[in-house]
């Protein structure tokens, strides 16, 4: 029998109008976290009577457990009630008046190791009842414990003392009356607060009710075993996820694990990348729940940015949390959870290529550009993604046929130990380089980089199952069969003589070409030299030992303007027919400067071809001039 009759005034403990001031104000930056935090703390009371209710029979009754929303729009009042535990006189004096005391972790850690399991209580540190005061002015608390027949009413406003008095004819549980801040009688509208829950409470495991309306009737599937499940569940949760009511996802991920620590998670990947419609960068992320109540809505952390487009939903009973629950207090767990997430996506799209590669190549279509990324970013699973890239190449009819690096390597000639590849503007810009002919001509595979994206992804790979990734357009390119064992300084300069003894000398009049035209491109050029790897065409350009390939300087430049950019070699192929023509002038002084003008256009001709062209208006002007030359040579004359 409560004794107590009248009404008692207490003071907060600490510094309470400064902590008040923090926990509301600064602690949670969001007004609506404070809904969340009285939700659950209301679920943490449903738990706790559950719990004690499966053990002692004589308390159970027949009324349904759930939580109420009570707007009151006219005198600017939000009721949140359950019918939960409820709190006795002490209890509301240990658990609301003393900061950061909390009720429910007592409660866990008096409980023993079976019924934790049995327990599910979020509200540890005890200062969620405290967001109250983010949205309210005072705060009225009606409670009548399980143990007791008379309840109590709690009130404060916030600023250092609250009152504590007993109240008749309350039903068992707990009422918080939030008597709303004048600029903030919004959340007493019922589509607001709709809203609100919906967000953040969608999945507390007690019916939530607004008037008269279930609020929260989205099922937590991703608790229940996958062989009970339907794809039509799958489904329509996804279309809660993405907010879509029609799409399906394009495949799914079910995932749950106990052990070293427990989370559930349900992955979705969407039909169409909404970044190639030009909808800009994806800014969605994973909703985080922690024991069903939701902690991040878009958490972008819990995979790699080069999964973004993936929907999902990961909860866990493990997640330390802090006071304000928007960030993590330990990153231990939640960088284990992504570790896990990560693999499990990506194995499960190596699933996909032996399953169907041509699905797999659908869905590559789609999210290969994000996919792609992870090879700069993610070392750890660099060689799982380089297994997943995919190229069009010259073997190929068109650029939608695309090959992986492993198939590549296994159409490939035992004796190459290089990955070759060719950057440009477009496929068929890419067909027509002249530094393919030696390729088409020896039947060797080249990989097709339209997109200038490709071109980092390959430079930053590197090596790919013991083979290193080359630009055609590099001096480094071997061909197989060619030497490659590394020789000491001795051996390279003896076999350097001696493959010059055998290598035919060059014409008196080819030198004589050679030597004008790097006269003409000294600033342009490094070299002017004869080429072992044309067939037809007149010329190319190739970069330098150590140089990075032509596309991926022009990628880089773009975006810094004051990019070293380094010079390339100008190879000249002896057999064309332009060049042979060149060394029948090269012995007429007064053809010098023509054969200069020449190599010049050679040069932007070349230039062009790998998508680096040079002033427009020199190349027409020389293009111009060469033109009026060859018309005042032709002879009016008809034959």
């Amino acid at each position: 029998m409560n004794e107590k009759t009248t009404s008692e005034k207490f003071t907060f403990q600490a510094e309470i109008k400064k902590l008040l001031d923090l926990l509301s104000h600064s602690l949670y930056q969001n007004r609506e976290i404070a809904i969340r935090e009285l939700i659950s703390n209301a679920s943490d009371a449903l738990d706790k009577y559950r719990f004690i209710s499966l053990t002692d029979e004589s308390i159970k009754d027949d009324n349904p457990l759930e939580i109420r929303l009570e707007p009151d729009t006219e005198n600017r009042i939000l009721g949140i009630c359950d019918n939960g535990v409820g709190m006795t006189h002490a209890e509301l004096i240990e658990n609301i008046g003393t900061i950061a005391h909390s009720g429910s972790l007592d409660f866990l850690k008096n409980a023993s190791g079976d019924e934790k399991e049995e327990v599910s209580l979020i509200g540890k540190f005890g200062v969620g009842f405290y967001s109250a005061f983010m949205l309210a002015d005072k705060v009225e608390v009606f409670t009548r414990s399980y143990q007791e027949e008379t309840g109590w009413k709690w009130e404060s406003d916030g600023t250092g003392s609250f009152t504590i008095e007993p109240q008749e004819d309350l039903e068992r549980g707990t009422s918080i009356r939030l008597h709303l801040r004048k600029e903030l009688d919004e959340f007493t509208n019922d589509t607001r607060l709709k809203f609100i829950l919906n967000k953040y409470s969608t999945f507390v495991p007690y019916p939530i009710k607004l008037g008269e309306e279930l609020v929260n009737d989205q099922p937590p599937i991703w608790l229940e075993p996958k062989t009970q499940l339907t794809q039509e569940q799958y489904d329509g949760f996804y279309q809660y996820l993405a907010h879509n009511g029609e799409e399906q996802a394009r495949w799914h991920l079910h995932l749950s694990s106990d052990s070293p620590f427990q989370f559930h998670s349900i992955l979705y990947c969407p039909q169409t990348n909404l970044e190639l419609m030009g909808f800009g960068r994806t800014e969605h992320g994973i909703s985080l729940c922690a024991k069903r109540i939701l902690v991040q809505n878009d958490n972008r952390d819990l995979l790699p940015e080069y999964l973004r487009f993936v929907y999902g939903l990961v909860d866990s009973a493990d997640l330390p949390l802090n006071i304000s629950r928007e960030s993590l207090q330990d990153n231990t767990i939640f960088r284990k959870i992504q570790k896990v997430l990560t693999k499990r996506v990506l194995s499960h799209l190596a699933s996909m290529v032996k399953d169907s590669e041509e699905n797999y190549l659908d869905f590559y279509r789609q999210f290969g550009s994000s996919l792609r990324e992870g090879i700069g970013t993610d070392f750890e699973n660099r060689d799982a993604l380089a297994k997943l890239l995919r190229f069009p190449s010259s073997q190929g009819t068109s650029e939608n046929e695309l090959v992986s690096l492993e198939a590549y390597l296994e159409r490939a000639d035992e004796s190459q130990k290089q990955i070759y590849y060719l950057g440009g503007n477009d496929y068929n810009t890419i067909a027509k380089n002249p530094n393919l002919e030696i390729f088409r001509k020896k039947g060797i595979e080249v990989l097709y980089l339209p997109d200038p994206m490709d071109e980092i992804v390959l430079s930053n790979l590197a090596n790919f199952e013991d083979h290193t990734i080359i630009s055609i357009d590099s001096s480094e390119v071997k061909l197989p069969g060619e030497s490659e064992k590394t020789e000491t300084d001795s051996e390279s300069e003896e076999n350097s003589e001696t493959k010059a003894e055998q290598q035919e000398p060059l014409s008196p009049e080819f030198e004589k070409v050679l030597s004008l035209i790097q006269e003409e491109l000294k600033d342009e050029v490094e070299s002017v030299t004869k080429s072992d790897r044309l067939t037809d065409s007149p010329c190319c350009l190739v970069m330098p030992e150590g140089a990075i390939s032509s596309q991926l300087q022009k990628v880089l430049s773009m975006n810094n303007k004051d990019f070293p950019t380094t010079k390339r070699i100008l190879e000249i192929n002896p057999d064309a027919e332009l060049v042979k023509r060149l060394c029948t002038l090269s012995s007429n002084a007064d053809q010098h400067a023509f054969i200069k003008q020449c190599g010049r256009q050679l040069f932007w001709n070349a230039s062009l071809m790998t998508g680096i062209a040079t002033s427009p208006e020199e190349i027409t002007a020389n293009i111009q001039t060469m033109m009026e030359e060859l018309a005042e040579k032709r002879s009016p004359i008809i034959t």
